[in-house]
């Protein structure tokens, strides 16, 4: 079968590929989560971590717990797709895998305001964290606005 751009594939085939690309971008995602996760339960074992004040132990905390949902959400494609690969549902498998990729996006992109939020809290000052959080969201925001832009101006596809 032939679409509009000229590939030769079946609707299996392209869902196939479709998948294939949702779990090649969840590989860029979560090893960059692993990454701050990393960084993130290094800083417990610090000496320096007894120093930080409550407000930052708390910023930490939700930090931890933003990461371990990142991890999970980006995990849940594959889930997914163990869970009813034998079922001739890969469209469907596809959709949700969409779905939670981009749920994966948008909570890795707060863990990352938030982590450069906390670095500049604990190096510098609350107030420099607030706005280290203020700028990191702006170029969030501008980005994702300039994706969602170039997605809109691009001709329909499958």
């Amino acid at each position: 079968m032939n679409d509009s751009r000229g590939r030769d594939e079946t609707p299996e085939e392209r869902a196939d590929r479709n998948f294939a690309d949702i779990l090649q971008e969840l590989r860029v995602v979560l090893t960059g989560t692993q990454l701050i996760s990393g960084f993130l339960l290094a800083v417990a074992f610090q000496s320096g971590f007894k120093d930080l004040d409550a407000d930052e132990i708390v910023h930490y905390l939700v930090l931890v717990a933003i990461a371990g949902l990142a991890t999970l959400l980006g995990m849940t494609p594959v889930v997914v797709h163990r869970l009813h690969f034998a079922k001739r549902m890969k469209a469907d498998v596809v959709q949700l895998g969409n779905r939670f990729l981009i749920a994966t996006l948008v909570v890795v992109s707060a863990l990352v305001v938030g982590v450069t939020s906390f670095i500049f809290e604990v190096v510098l000052s609350a107030a420099a964290g607030i706005w280290a959080a203020g700028v990191t969201l702006a170029v969030l925001v501008a980005l994702w606005t300039i994706a969602w832009i170039a997605r809109r101006r691009a001709p329909a596809r499958e």
